[in-house]
């Protein structure tokens, strides 16, 4: 039988989401934990991949056991085992062929930018000092939408076999002495998200037009975008499902 796990984590402590030969990830302890109350070798699967240091306020992995359990009594379990930087929201049965990365259809990813200096969010906000202009930063997310094509924005070197990403929303907004920063897509590349918003960042400084969005995505070419922001900053806000992948 195959199981969907919600969690979420802070990603401060963490090499990323993936299993890494030389160093922890919210995976390999989450497998562990499974592992250890199941009494069985539990692989998972994520939805996705963060990189190390990236928090997540939702993340889904799916999981397959034969065995019985009851759902509340092993998210108990759970969250008495991990440690404090990882939650698991609910476990519960699907369908065989579902899968958390392939069957999600959208994915939201917040990231916060202090303008302030503040003693609570350092490692949970990247500071800008200098004033950014948020009207030129919202009026580059509208050109975003023009596009498919985000290879500008991806890191070097991967094997995806396309860069096509359908983005569904993207917008800035001030919350008292923060910029959050929303994108809603049905997929994202690796390290997309911090390379936008390094560019929208140069928007904001002046040191670019909105307008130079055109040419940079164009280019299809890493280093004409802007430089990424830390990984501190950057929150996997939310996954979406169709309703049908779970069973009654």
């Amino acid at each position: 039988m195959r199981f969907f796990i919600e969690l979420s984590y802070n990603g401060r402590a963490y090499h990323g989401w993936q299993n890494q030969p030389n160093a922890i990830s919210v995976q390999e302890v989450l497998e562990k934990a499974l592992s250890t109350i199941l009494k069985a070798k539990i692989s998972i699967m994520g939805a996705g991949r963060t990189d190390a240091g990236v928090h997540a306020s939702q993340m889904f992995a799916h999981f397959d056991f034969d065995g019985e359990f009851q759902s509340k009594d092993l998210v108990y379990k759970l969250n008495s085992l991990l440690q404090k930087d990882i939650a698991v929201t609910s476990i519960f049965e699907v369908k065989p062929e579902m899968h958390a990365r392939f069957y999600a259809t959208s994915r939201t990813y917040n990231y916060k930018i202090s303008t302030s200096k503040n003693v609570f969010d350092y490692d949970y906000a990247y500071l800008v000092h200098l004033p950014l202009n948020l009207e030129a930063m919202n009026e580059a997310c509208k050109i975003l939408f023009q596009y498919k094509d985000f290879q500008c924005f991806s890191k070097s070197n991967t094997d995806v076999k396309t860069y096509n990403c359908d983005i569904m929303e993207a917008f800035w907004e001030q919350k008292e002495h923060q910029l959050i920063f929303t994108i809603k897509a049905d997929r994202f590349l690796r390290n997309m998200v911090r390379a936008i918003v390094g560019t929208m960042v140069n928007i904001g400084l002046g040191k670019l037009n909105p307008e130079d969005l055109h040419h940079i995505i164009t280019s299809k070419n890493r280093s004409e975008a802007g430089f990424s922001v830390p990984a501190h900053g950057l929150y996997l806000e939310e996954i979406v499902y169709p309703e049908t992948i779970k069973i009654n």
